[in-house]
């Protein structure tokens, strides 16, 4: 698993595609952060980083399909595929390998963002006015959500040698959890179900663990997400018929 692993991380950083995706990232939370008015931390008169939490959900569909779409259909498309297969590690140890890779490129790219908590800690008034539980419940929920999006890019990858393809079905699927669930529940049709759900969206269970209030049902929640789609990119992976 680590070969792999290692393998990916040397690949993906080599790339300028890597280069790309995370300075994009940066500059766009840096602008709904600094510059852009109605967000800006600035114009806001109170210390808080919470635009970022707020708009990182949806910029990571396209950063994290972006990292992942190239996982395994990059493989299949240059024929390294049946190379890949023929090594002595398991399926899941390289299913395993690239996901860690992805997951840990994501939290490569979160880093910086310390600099932004940083900066607003020295402007509170007084310094260091923040409510530091909700900002660092925040960030776990940014990186559970970040690993159910790079489980569900990973099986979008998977089903498809199209980079391309990859990239927009993980969009639409990341989208589809994130979203989806909240817009339904608010349907008067389903207002007898409406919390079930909603329950069911990442977009409630990050917004629980935003709070700074750490529920084991919420964990559970992406735990069980991530293991649903990487059990779907196994039996795929398995199956070999392509």
């Amino acid at each position: 698993m680590f070969s792999i692993l290692k393998k990916e991380i040397r690949s993906f950083l080599s790339s300028l595609i890597a280069i790309i995706v995370i300075v994009v990232f940066l500059i766009a939370n840096g602008l709904f952060l600094w510059v852009f008015k109605e967000t800006n931390i600035l114009d806001a008169g109170y210390a808080n980083i919470d635009p970022l939490f707020d708009l990182a959900p949806i910029i990571f569909i396209f950063l994290i399909s972006a990292i992942t779409m190239r996982s395994f259909s990059e493989e299949k498309k240059s024929g390294t595929f049946e190379i890949l297969t023929t090594k002595p590690l398991t399926d899941m140890s390289i299913i395993m390998g690239k996901y860690f890779a992805g997951l840990i490129i994501v939290i490569f790219a979160i880093l910086p963002t310390l600099i932004y908590y940083y900066t607003v800690y020295k402007l509170g008034l007084p310094e260091g006015n923040l409510d530091n539980g909700a900002i660092w419940g925040s960030y776990m929920g940014l990186v559970l959500l970040s690993a159910g999006y790079v489980a569900i890019g990973l099986f979008s990858s998977i089903i498809t040698d199209n980079q391309i393809v990859s990239f927009i079905v993980s969009m639409f699927l990341c989208f589809f959890f994130y979203s989806t669930f909240d817009y339904l529940g608010s349907f008067a049709i389903f207002k007898n179900t409406d919390f079930f759900i909603e329950w069911m969206g990442i977009s409630y269970h990050y917004r629980n663990i935003s709070k700074g209030v750490i529920d084991s049902r919420d964990i559970v929640y992406f735990l069980s997400l991530i293991g649903l789609f990487l059990w779907l990119t196994k039996i795929i992976f398995s199956s070999r018929k392509w």
